[in-house]
């Protein structure tokens, strides 16, 4: 897919990898519409791209719909929909239920009422774009966080069943799996996760980019995890076992 003169929404688009797609989406010739929680990003964004802003809660279903039918209103057609929103949490399988809900509803839900507000129109036109931003621990694992590993795996599986249930019908899907990129997430530092550097978020848009002209499903910012998929898949008891060695060092630190 080429963006020139098409339309595409962002959610988690006012700050870090969401800015950087927005910019880079609107650079490719793009009208974005930039959703976000925190609505005064948002217009900023929309500032410097020529965008349209929405303040959007995608936990909440009513909201990610209300985005749809103001970018359809305004638009006319959604050619991409970026479900790029995400939180992180810590904690494992005891963290409290209330954290469990709040990541799930962010982190998962969010790309099933993405995907359900806008797969009729999508259908309906014969062709469309979905791209899901999930993370490396979605393949992998994120050994300080039960629920972020868990939410992303579950990000990452959607994702392959909507490539695989709408492809025949003209939809096309991207997941975007990075390992750490220099955003609020990593303000205070990233931890195992950057044990192949920190990406700036310029770079992972730029990688997108160039999935989507491609219409590539797996987004691979950090080369390296495509090796540790090889190794986990060749011998899983042996990847669990360095991963136990990893956790080892970075959580006795």
């Amino acid at each position: 897919m080429k963006l020139n003169d098409r339309v595409a929404v962002v959610t988690g688009g006012g700050q870090g990898i969401g800015a950087a797609l927005c910019e880079r989406f609107a650079d490719e010739g793009a009208s974005v519409v930039v959703a976000d929680i925190d609505i005064a990003t948002a217009q900023n964004v929309a500032r410097r791209t020529g965008g349209l802003a929405l303040k959007t809660d995608v936990g909440v279903e009513a909201e990610i719909r209300r985005l749809v039918e103001f970018t359809l209103a305004r638009h006319g057609r959604i050619d991409l929909f970026c479900s790029n929103a995400g939180i992180e949490t810590g904690g494992g399988v005891d963290a409290d239920d209330a954290d469990w809900e709040r990541i799930w509803k962010t982190n998962v839900l969010a790309h099933v009422y993405a995907a359900r507000a806008t797969l009729p129109h999508m259908v309906e036109r014969g062709e469309g774009y979905l791209l899901q931003t999930a993370s490396a621990a979605g393949l992998l694992t994120q050994i300080a966080s039960a629920p972020y590993s868990v939410t992303k795996h579950a990000a990452v599986a959607i994702s392959e069943y909507l490539a695989i249930a709408y492809g025949d019908r003209g939809i096309r899907v991207s997941v975007l799996c990075p390992q750490a990129v220099r955003t609020g997430m990593t303000r205070d530092g990233a931890g195992v996760a950057a044990v192949d550097g920190i990406l700036e978020p310029e770079k992972v848009a730029d990688d997108t980019m160039d999935a989507i002209r491609e219409e590539r499903f797996l987004i691979l910012p950090h080369p390296s995890v495509q090796l540790y998929m090889q190794r986990k898949a060749g011998d899983y008891d042996r990847w669990i076992a360095g991963m136990r060695r990893l956790r080892r060092r970075f959580m006795e630190e």
